[in-house]
């Protein structure tokens, strides 16, 4: 009970920051968009934004819905958290999704890593894919590799 009240304490206090968080693939960005900062919540209006980070989930991702992916992969992926796979949804556009962490974190060249399921239901089909994202110490979560799930089921 008391790590589910800490897992709400930690989506509440994600929501109430008020500030976005970015989270690019590799090569999916050029080296002048990596090195932008986002830091307001306030959206910029339909169809004059770049693509997304976690893109690859799903082309029908929108601004909002790639919020609430990115914060949901953050909550999954902590190194502190319980290892639970942490849900998003976003009424407004029907979409949702969650990410389930696969193993504890692990090292890889200075970057605390960890791997993951992400599960992404669009208006058009499910989608269940499979990566590893990394995080220097202090930093944000880069998605290393992405690809469909290859498990059974």
């Amino acid at each position: 009970m008391r790590r589910l009240a800490a897992v709400g304490a930690s989506c509440l206090a994600l929501l109430a920051a008020g500030c976005s968080v970015s989270f690019p693939i590799l090569g999916l960005s050029s080296k002048a968009e990596d090195d932008v900062a986002t830091t307001s919540s306030v959206l910029p209006a339909r169809g004059t934004s770049k693509p997304g980070p976690l893109t690859a989930l799903s082309s029908e991702l929108g601004p909002e819905d790639q919020r609430r992916a990115e914060g949901a992969m953050a909550v999954a992926l902590d190194p502190q958290g319980n290892g639970a796979a942490v849900s998003w949804d976003n009424p407004q556009s029907g979409l949702k999704g969650s990410f389930i962490p696969v193993g504890g974190p692990f090292l890889r060249s200075d970057e605390i890593c960890r791997a993951f399921i992400a599960q992404v239901q669009t208006q058009s089909k499910p989608l269940k894919l499979q990566g590893t994202a990394c995080r220097p110490s202090g930093g944000d979560w880069l998605v290393k590799d992405m690809e469909p799930w290859k498990g059974t089921t």
